[in-house]
């Protein structure tokens, strides 16, 4: 019993220790780019914090490009802060604490809503001598579809699926119709054998019946 407690002691460990390295891990996942006129869509932007970047200041600056013309929608410098213009109370902050996740939703997307935005991160480390900086910009084209998207993936697999019922069917059918006329055919064989069998000829009846009897 105690090596059975220390045995899942140490599972409970480990997983702790799996929880919190997975945790620390950071992994640059591009955004969706497809949206349906009415819901909110999360622009993703994460841009992970190197280890020599970790004592810095992060300004984030979210912009609509138009006909190479940058417009200001949302900022980040100190605390998320929305801009006037089109989509001012339209945008949430949805990035995390540490500021590798600076993603931004959008609240009931419209067809307008289609093009190109733009995410750039500001790293300014705090050095006592000099404030140097690291860049990092992430684009995301985003497409706003009036109607409900077909993923093409399910629709292939629900035919295919369909096909394979029917084909299937098919062959169960066949296999049945198959048995039934086998079975039917083998009890016709039997009972032909059993009538050659139980039968007498009229011939070997005449015989028997002239047949002397000796004394």
């Amino acid at each position: 019993m105690s090596a059975w407690n220390t045995f899942l002691s140490a599972v409970s460990l480990l997983m702790m220790l799996l929880v919190r390295c997975c945790q620390l891990v950071c992994v640059e996942v591009p955004s969706d780019t497809e949206a349906l006129h009415g819901t909110n869509m999360k622009l993703t932007c994460i841009s992970c914090v190197r280890r020599e970047e970790v004592n810095t200041d992060t300004l984030v600056a979210w912009t609509y490009v138009n006909n190479d013309q940058e417009i200001s929608i949302y900022e980040f410098n100190g605390e998320p802060r929305g801009l006037k213009g089109p989509y001012q109370g339209r945008i949430l902050w949805s990035g995390s604490k540490d500021l590798q996740d600076v993603s931004i939703t959008i609240v009931n997307v419209t067809l307008n809503d289609s093009g190109l935005y733009r995410c750039t991160i500001k790293r300014y480390f705090n050095y006592k001598i000099h404030r140097p900086s690291v860049t990092d910009v992430k684009d995301v084209q985003l497409t706003v579809h009036e109607d409900a998207l077909e993923d093409f993936t399910s629709y292939i697999s629900e035919i295919m699926m369909y096909l394979l019922l029917v084909f299937l069917t098919l062959w169960l059918i066949i296999e049945m119709i198959y048995c039934y006329r086998k079975i039917l055919k083998s009890e016709q064989a039997a009972q032909e054998n059993a009538a050659d069998y139980l039968a007498i000829p009229s011939g070997n009846k005449e015989k028997q019946s002239t047949v002397p009897v000796e004394e």
